[in-house]
């Protein structure tokens, strides 16, 4: 977590700045850093590069006034700060595969079809996902194709009839811990959140045969509140030899909405600190104060 926070402010600071120049010396000197340490420690913490992550951010950003506004092509290029439309299409195919213009005539009809489906049963859309937690009937999970980070779409965990910050749902996954024992694995993803007024974030526990707590992080100590641009999470933690199942994913207690993008699980070396919750205490090595004077 040594450089977690730093990395998400200067997201915070890039996600608001899209539409601006932006270059690695402003903002590594934003961070407090030299580039070329910043540089380093942006591509191992995120796993791209700063450039790359711009690139990619405009690029979605662009995609989503190509479906949802009828913007012209090169207004949207430039407003992104590509310097041509041909410069922007290069990019635009790198990603999507088709030229921008393609683009906008064909995905925006298959878009269109998809969330008519989506508003008929949108989890059961979401391949490998289940809903649960305490109050899972006041809350809805689904795939929003108008805000993603990245692609044509993200997941979202959003309030439906939530009372109260005590109610929570989480969009979940479970699988066999067998492949991964003895190993310190990473969940990292991007989320943003809106009107979110108890806390949401990414989730992730290791069991045993027993069912049995081993490892678990909720950033609990880390929650994400209110409203927030998309940014950059991860939780760490140990796979023990007795390990069963693990199991992850994203929570929202109260009301509001989460969205969630570009999650990946990894093995990371030893040298990662894990973020693991202990929630045992220090035992003592005797009995003390039995006559409760102190």
């Amino acid at each position: 977590m040594r450089y977690s926070p730093i990395i998400q402010n200067t997201i915070e600071y890039i996600e608001n700045s899209l539409q601006a120049e932006l270059s690695l010396e402003n903002i590594a000197r934003f961070a407090g850093f030299s580039k070329f340490h910043y540089h380093r420690i942006f591509q191992k913490e995120v796993g791209v590069t700063v450039s790359e992550y711009i690139r990619y951010r405009r690029i979605a950003n662009a995609a989503n006034m190509l479906l949802y506004t009828d913007e012209k092509i090169i207004d949207i290029a430039l407003y992104y700060r590509f310097e041509t439309q041909e410069s922007f299409t290069r990019s635009f195919k790198k990603y999507y595969d088709l030229p921008p213009w393609q683009y906008r005539k064909l995905v925006s009809k298959l878009t269109l079809q998809k969330e008519e489906m989506t508003t008929m049963k949108n989890e059961q859309l979401l391949k490998g996902w289940n809903l649960s937690g305490s109050h899972p009937f006041n809350y809805q999970m689904g795939i929003d194709r108008e805000t993603f980070h990245k692609g044509q779409a993200s997941g979202f965990l959003k309030s439906i009839t939530a009372e109260s910050k005590e109610e929570f749902a989480t969009m979940m996954q479970q699988f066999k811990a067998e492949n991964y024992l003895g190993k310190r694995m990473k969940l990292s993803g991007f989320l943003k959140s809106k009107g979110v007024d108890g806390f949401c974030g990414l989730w992730m526990r290791v069991d045993n045969a027993l069912q049995d707590v081993l490892q678990f992080d909720n950033m609990g100590n880390r929650p994400i509140v209110n409203d927030t641009e998309w940014n950059h999470y991860y939780i760490v933690l140990d796979v023990p030899e007795n390990s069963a199942i693990i199991s992850f994913g994203v929570l929202l207690s109260g009301s509001g909405q989460v969205w969630i993008d570009e999650l990946e699980f990894e093995e990371v070396s030893i040298d990662t600190p894990t973020t693991n919750i202990d929630y045992g205490c220090d035992l003592l090595d005797g009995p003390e104060n039995l006559s409760f004077e102190e």
